[in-house]
């Protein structure tokens, strides 16, 4: 029998579903470090995207992009080629709003300072909803800087870049009204060791070639152009090559599979064939990594934003169902652990999108100061290294705090989880990021001075941070193990500049909580060992709010 009275219709003791929310307003840390940095011009935009971002219709198309991943079709019915890349409604819909809101292109067309902030905000709203559709947007925005190389090239191709009107069509570039961009550099046998590429380009005439070869990943293959890395007669060298040709004519671009990966299934990335593709080359031969890594420094700056939105986004739904759960007689939030987790996992979460944010400064600052440019060189690959690292741990460490629910494919933590470890792989391992540094240490020592200044304006502000800048400055006049120890190095920097930007812009409460729990030999290596009992609901609130 039965209890009496018992409903098996209702469900009782859930927490609604987290959206319909404004997820800019509702997230005090990322509007602290927007007006800290200078992008209080944008804050009307980010609102209006936020609120956006955080409504059912967008939450749903990423949802539906992911259960309906994109579909290759090679040839037609008659045996000619297609290599065309079928998506789901959903995905265009996002691709569509988010180029509206000039995601890819406010930090060029911006005609007041912020504009990579404004661009790194657009893109953590963004990444909450969707990390595959993420990608085309970020290579959009990044490809400029390397098509800015040749004055020609970028007169006929930048419009279209920058175009905030989103074009799907499967037609020759010159008949769109913008256009995105993809990247293919790694190879099967020699992946980040693109030096070791086989691919080649034999010049045709001025500064057309026609190239052979084969890439093991290529970013975005529904692109309406690719910048590729070959090997030319003076040496590695960068091409732009279009889907179709300036005749009209298709390029000989062949996409042989789309990789079947961990996460990231909404965004389509394939194995190509370039049989005598026509490319076009940009600057000088011998230059492609050069050329080339104009683009991927600004991706990366993406890598950091996307790691730090996803981290956030994670945490937000745990604290979300702990507001509602309850258990053992009260919520969830108010149990004084579960509150010590909340609040660890929200205090890495306001230090990573702080780091992201910073890095955008810099890029912004770049623009006029030259000490900006050398900070923001190993900054950068400092950020890439630490956000995408923690992510990983922090999203795990969320979805054990939602529970059962959280580990079923009807909440978004599954796809979350399976999303976050593509930002520490795309762009640079963590060990190329590490390895980076050092070679930025070496061959530009105005980079490294540049951060040392950074450093030592820091140093007093905080008894464990100045103690932690001490430990660093010692490992660093150790070259000979800085091989050996370079993730050790570059662990140390990112933590310093958490740590001083917190203390600049956070609440002294927090800044404090995280020197304390990150900087001190106390430091523990679970989530949920903070000390300061006083300081964690600001934390949790900082992270996330209802709104």
């Amino acid at each position: 029998m039965h209890p009496q009275g018992f409903d098996f219709q209702r469900t009782v003791n859930q927490p609604p579903v987290l959206e319909n929310y404004n997820s800019f307003v509702s997230n005090t840390a990322l509007q602290a470090a927007m007006n800290a940095y200078g992008g209080n011009a944008f804050s009307e935009q980010a609102t209006a995207f936020g609120l956006l971002m955080g409504g059912h219709d967008m939450q749903e198309a990423g949802d539906l992009a992911n259960k309906n991943p994109p579909r290759l079709r090679t040839h037609d019915r008659f045996g000619n080629r297609l290599d065309v890349v079928e998506f789901h409604p959903a995905y265009h819909r996002m691709m569509e709003t988010s180029i509206r809101y000039g995601v890819h292109s406010v930090a060029w067309t911006s005609r007041c300072s912020g504009g990579y902030l404004a661009h790194s905000v657009l893109s953590y709203l963004k990444q909450q909803i969707d990390e595959g559709s993420s990608c085309p947007l970020t290579m959009t925005f990044a490809v400029t800087p390397s098509l800015e190389i040749d004055p020609a090239i970028a007169q006929e191709w930048l419009p279209l870049v920058l175009s905030n009107d989103y074009d799907e069509r499967h037609v020759p570039y010159f008949e769109k009204k913008g256009v995105t961009f993809g990247m293919a550099m790694t190879e099967p046998q020699g992946g980040s060791d693109v030096r070791s590429n086989l691919t080649f380009a034999k010049k045709e005439g001025n500064s057309i070639y026609r190239i052979t070869g084969r890439k093991w990943f290529c970013s975005a293959p529904m692109s309406d152009a690719f910048l590729v890395l070959a090997q030319a007669e003076g040496g590695l060298s960068c091409f732009l090559v279009p889907r179709f040709l300036p005749d009209g004519s298709k390029n000989r671009l062949w996409f042989q599979r789309l990789k079947d990966k961990l996460g990231n299934r909404s965004n389509a990335s394939g194995e190509l064939e370039l049989h005598e593709t026509w490319g076009r080359i940009i600057g000088e031969e011998g230059r492609g990594i050069a050329n080339i890594m104009e683009m991927v420094r600004h991706t990366r700056l993406d890598c950091a934003t996307g790691s730090a939105a996803t981290l956030q986004r994670a945490v937000a739904e745990a604290i979300h169902h702990c507001l509602y759960r309850e258990t053992f007689g009260k919520k969830l939030i108010d149990q004084p652990l579960m509150k010590n987790v909340l609040a660890d996992l929200s205090l890495e979460s306001d230090a990573a999108v702080t780091l992201a944010m910073r890095l955008a400064k810099g890029f912004d600052d770049s623009l006029t100061d030259e000490e900006a440019i050398y900070f923001t060189r190993i900054a950068t690959a400092v950020g890439k290294f630490w956000n995408t690292k923690r992510a990983v741990l922090a999203v795990g460490e969320a979805l054990e705090c939602i529970g059962g629910n959280g580990y079923v494919e009807e909440s978004i933590m599954p796809r979350l989880y399976r999303d976050v470890p593509v930002n520490a792989i795309w762009e640079g391992s963590g060990n190329v990021q590490a390895l980076d540094v050092l070679r930025a240490m070496r061959k530009e020592p105005a980079s490294m001075e540049a951060m040392m200044n950074y450093f030592r304006a820091a140093k007093g502000q905080d008894p464990d941070l100045s103690r932690h800048l001490d430990s660093l400055e010692q490992l660093l006049a150790s070259p000979d193990v800085h091989e050996l120890k370079a993730r050790v190095i570059v662990e140390k920097m990112a933590l310093a500049i958490q740590a001083a930007e917190l203390i600049r812009i956070a609440p002294p409460a927090i800044a404090h909580l995280f020197c304390q729990s990150r900087l001190s030999a106390k430091r523990n290596l679970t989530w949920g060992a903070l000390e300061n009992g006083a300081a964690l609901d600001e934390a949790i609130g900082r992270t996330y709010r209802e709104s």
